[in-house]
């Protein structure tokens, strides 16, 4: 069997190779040529995989080492005897954290507390769910927003767009990217959106960079529509819009689900679908270790709960070192993304010093206690 395995995702090199024989490249380098004489591909995001590259090749299984598959023609995979496969779920943990962080940052910066505020989140599936698990373990309101699942489950517990638009102090998006029919996300939040918020909510996108339009977001931005804005998925990237870059409270290149817990993950499932749809019988699949924090033990200083538990979840990351790069030098969003440093989610850490009164709280959000 031959693989071609984009050359930057992790806790590959020396198991892939249990399948077949392997080729690693960068994924910006899966040209037509390239992916021409494989069985399977091993990918991210960044390619689009299409006729144009597909046509005439032997691939028969694409794994996509990501939760979303709108860089796979599935219509054109399908009606031609191609497999694919995503790894659903696979950083639903990492994108949490990223957005927990990030929404201690802007209450740090604009003086809030969090438990005061109401959050909607459009798109409650693996990663919606694990937003709304940590924002309700933090006080905040939480209004779910998911059409397809309201339809599919005649829940209650669902509102609509426009509830959003009236009662959140922040919105945040985890939908896939949906360019046609019902339920469609393309440019979700357009300028009529913008131009019906209530509250000038901030705003959070890390789900795919075109449910925003990133055009209308600016605007928003100019009119103070919105009070804010984190940014990891961008319209056209890595070409993104800089004006656009340096508006926006933290602006990350497309990294929140990086972490290299989730990163794992998705190895793992996609070796595990190789493993599936050719029936190789390779259970269990012995994967490398995840790398260690330098130092996984936080001490945490004398303070109030809302100030310790902000410092353990910073200590585990901190999106702003993130986003002082991007936005100091937005020519290497695609370096940035390719040589992004080690990340832990909080099970790698233990945490020290804690105040009693919030050691259930840390513990649920994930942290290991002393």
């Amino acid at each position: 069997m031959k693989i071609l395995a984009d050359a930057h995702i992790p806790y590959l090199k020396g198991v892939a190779e249990e399948f077949g024989e392997v080729k690693y490249l960068p994924g910006n380098k899966f040209t037509k040529e390239a992916v021409k004489e494989n069985d399977v591909l091993i990918v991210r995001t960044v390619t689009h995989f299409d006729e144009k590259i597909l046509d005439g090749s032997n691939v028969k299984l694409i794994c996509s080492a990501t939760i979303g598959y709108d860089h796979i023609d599935t219509n054109y995979c399908d009606n031609n005897n191609i497999a694919w496969r995503t790894a659903p779920g696979c950083n639903a943990r990492s994108v949490e954290q990223y957005v927990t962080a990030s929404l201690m940052r802007m209450a740090q910066k604009h003086n809030f507390q969090l438990k005061d505020k109401t959050i909607g989140i459009v798109g409650v599936g693996n990663v919606g769910k694990e937003i709304a698990r940590a924002c309700a373990l933090l006080g905040m309101k939480v209004l779910l927003n998911d059409p397809p699942r309201q339809e599919s489950e005649n829940a209650d517990y669902f509102v609509d767009l426009v509830t959003l638009q009236k009662e959140a102090d922040i919105i945040t998006f985890h939908t896939p990217l949906i360019r046609r029919g019902l339920h469609a996300t393309y440019h979700l939040a357009d300028t009529t959106f913008f131009s019906n918020l209530t509250k000038k909510p901030i705003i959070i996108n890390s789900s795919r960079g075109a449910v925003v339009d990133n055009q209308a977001l600016k605007h928003a931005l100019k009119n103070e529509n919105v009070s804010g804005a984190i940014i990891d998925t961008w319209e056209n990237e890595p070409n993104i819009d800089i004006e656009l870059l340096q508006l926006v409270d933290i602006a990350t290149p497309h990294i929140a689900g990086y972490s290299a817990d989730g990163k794992w993950n998705a190895t793992r499932m996609s070796l595990q679908n190789i493993n599936n749809f050719f029936q190789l019988g390779k259970d269990p699949i012995a994967l490398l270790p995840i790398v260690e924090p330098q130092n996984s033990i936080i001490h945490l200083t004398d303070c109030n709960d809302d100030e310790q538990l902000r410092q353990a979840v910073l200590y585990s990351y901190d999106p702003l070192r993130d986003s002082d790069l991007l936005k100091e030098h937005p020519e290497k969003f695609y370096y940035f993304r390719s040589h992004y440093p080690l990340r832990r989610e909080y099970k790698a850490y233990k945490v020290k010093n804690l105040n009693n009164e919030i050691r259930t709280l840390a513990k649920e959000l994930g942290f290991n206690l002393e």
